[in-house]
């Protein structure tokens, strides 16, 4: 069978309410690590993680930072409207967007939509540093899927301190809460730098500096990347097939630091959960689009979701030169060309059952919802073991998804 014929309802099981971590609990490296190696089980808890890496590996983790992306307006009779920013739109460049000190616009997800007519403007008031603030937001309409809305402010003070000031982090919508005051701290990865993400990359919310600084005293080199998380990881697959399944695009940006050290290290890296496995498997495939074409742009490298699946596998001519490495170093001679320190592109991959990792080699990873391609790009990584896994944390009371346990994966 074919991974586009795979039936989501195959990976599916019973996931019961209480076992979904409403809150992370009080020492974030006290939660429990799950520890599957070539078939077999265990656990201990996640500050022992150091001791079951190789020494001299290198770990990549995801530096994106969630924004406080939920807006609130309230319309003169009264009606509430929320706004939810998806994607920036102009400028399109996460940090120029953040820089702004007038006007923006971003596609949006707009609660109480029929509300709200195209074309009409909200305002609400704020206090930025003490300084009074206006925001306005005006609903330009339709935009594929999302809504365009344009914000303007008063003040002259950044997006980002606007964000700051009126928005609301957004938690995961499956832990059926408010937000809260912690979350801001607890949501936040202790490594986040670059700001983007609406939802986080929890996979990493277990480590903290003594982790890292254990990590460090293991010989264990660390490299970040950035994925900017999207509204679009909660998105269930509806379709009966994952065939049917549009998989939602990414925005990352990778250091030339980061894949000359991936080269240095054989094309193999042990990811920190499936944001920065989708961010170091696209890489793969940007080099051999690379490889096929030099004259691509930063947008042209964008992955499209089942171009892994379709193309040339990319092995090397050089039987000693691993077939990732001649991929990466094959972008890395393009960057050069084009004299690019940072690499911004995309990525569409869904990462399912068929799929032959070429990167990634270890994962850490906390657990992920049923029916899910979160649970399709686990799956594909321990060779459809994953039931094993998770009947495993159901009985021993692992604690679930975004504030839950954590797992070790060594197919």
């Amino acid at each position: 069978m074919s991974t586009k014929q795979i039936h989501i309802s195959d990976y599916s099981y019973e996931l019961p309410d209480e076992r979904i971590a409403k809150f992370p609990i009080a020492e974030r490296d006290h939660s429990k690590l799950l520890i599957y190696n070539k078939g077999e089980v265990g656990e201990d808890v996640f500050y022992h993680l150091p001791h079951y890496l190789p020494e001299g590996a290198l770990m990549v983790m995801n530096n994106t930072k969630v924004i406080q992306a939920r807006l609130h307006f309230r319309k003169e009779t009264g009606a509430s409207i929320e706004v939810f920013l998806l994607e920036p739109y102009a400028p399109a460049d996460y940090e120029q967007m953040f820089q702004q000190q007038e006007r923006c616009s971003w596609l949006c997800l707009v609660g109480n939509q029929k509300k709200w007519k195209a074309g009409t403007m909200l305002e609400r008031q704020c206090s930025i540093k003490g300084t009074p603030c206006t925001i306005k937001a005006t609903r330009v309409g339709e935009h594929g899927t999302s809504q365009l809305v344009e914000f303007e402010w008063t003040g002259g003070v950044l997006f980002a301190e606007v964000l700051d000031a009126a928005g609301e982090l957004p938690i995961p919508p499956y832990l059926n809460r408010a937000t809260q005051e912690s979350d801001k701290t607890t949501y936040q990865t202790v490594y986040s730098k670059i700001k983007g993400s609406v939802a986080a990359p929890t996979a990493g919310l277990h480590f903290t500096q003594r982790v890292l600084s254990d990590i460090d005293a293991h010989q264990i080199e660390r490299e970040e990347v950035t994925l900017h998380v999207g509204a679009g990881t909660f998105r269930p697959v509806k379709s009966e097939t994952i065939g049917e399944h549009p998989m939602h695009t990414e925005y990352i940006a990778v250091r030339r630091q980061t894949i000359e050290r991936l080269i240095a290290h054989h094309g193999e890296a042990i990811a920190v959960g499936t944001t920065s496995v989708r961010t170091l498997e696209s890489l793969y495939y940007m080099g051999l689009k690379v490889l096929d074409n030099l004259d691509l742009t930063e947008e042209q490298l964008h992955v499209n979701q089942w171009e892994p699946y379709e193309m040339a596998d990319g092995s090397s001519e050089r039987s000693d030169v691993p077939a990732s490495v001649a991929a990466l170093q094959a972008l890395l001679d393009w960057m050069d060309r084009h004299q690019l320190s940072v690499l911004h592109s995309s990525t569409q991959i869904i990462i399912a059952p068929g799929y032959d990792y070429k990167v990634v080699k270890m994962l850490v990873t906390n657990f992920h919802q049923p029916q899910s391609t979160l649970l399709l790009l686990v799956s594909a990584f321990v060779h459809g073991d994953w039931r094993k896994i998770y009947d495993y944390a159901l009985a021993h009371e692992f604690r679930f998804l975004s504030y839950g346990d954590s797992s070790l994966l060594i197919p």
